[in-house]
């Protein structure tokens, strides 16, 4: 699993990749963790009521999703970095994730790499993990809205993970003896029918594990002091 990602560069391959405009607010910065601004891109509001899935807009959002059950803004918060990841198997039956998932909330999170730990040497060794290709990637992912009684609104989204445990590269990583997880990457010409899966079963005919021999894996070295 991860839960840290970096964001798309050059801001061209938002309209290029994704069909969307790159974002300008001020807020979000080049890498995104919990409770951290982020941008995932979904069906555009009057394009879901119309059906015809052409339009598409990027929304800015908390990274770690805020159930709709919470009852207060202090208690999104604690929960929310908690609730960056999404097990697909079972996003129609957990309680934070299922009001999302039944009511197709579905988004795609655009990132050039995510990071995870490589634990083989006994200690966590953060990694970054992109395409071989260079190219941008999409992730399944899943979006809500919670407005507390105070008029308090949180706008927040988390990645869809699958199972790794077989997964000639996402295997390696993660905490000894864990199940081994990774995002939901989504093939490009997908990107349009995953917005449009309005059917739970529809939707999981996209949570597959990409290919290995599309991704490539390296570990992120530190940035030595004063240097």
């Amino acid at each position: 699993m991860s839960s840290q990602y970096e964001c798309l560069r050059p801001a061209s391959l938002y309209r290029d990749v994704f069909g969307v405009d790159a974002p300008t607010d001020p807020t979000l910065g080049p890498q995104v963790w919990p409770r951290r601004p982020g941008v995932f891109i979904r069906n555009a509001p009057e394009t879901t009521a119309a059906g015809n899935g052409i339009g598409r807009e990027l929304v800015v959002g908390q990274f770690g999703l805020v159930p709709p059950w919470v009852k207060s803004a202090s208690d999104a918060k604690l929960r929310s970095t908690k609730l960056v990841n999404a097990f697909a198997d079972t996003a129609s039956t957990s309680n934070n994730f299922r009001a999302a998932w039944l009511g197709a909330q579905r988004c795609i999170v655009p990132m050039m790499a995510f990071q995870v730990d490589d634990w083989r040497n006994g200690k966590a060794l953060p990694t970054r993990v992109a395409r071989v290709d260079g190219q941008a990637m999409g992730v399944a992912g899943l979006w809500e809205r919670w407005a507390g009684a105070d008029g308090d609104v949180i706008v927040s989204f988390c990645l869809l993970t699958v199972n790794a445990n077989s997964h000639a590269l996402m295997r390696r990583y993660g905490p000894p003896g864990s199940e081994k997880r990774m995002p939901a990457i989504l093939n490009e010409g997908a990107y349009g029918a995953w917005l449009n899966a309005a059917q739970p079963e529809k939707a999981r005919e996209f949570m597959r594990a990409y290919p290995a021999e599309g991704l490539t894996a390296n570990p992120i070295e530190k940035k030595r002091a004063g240097g």
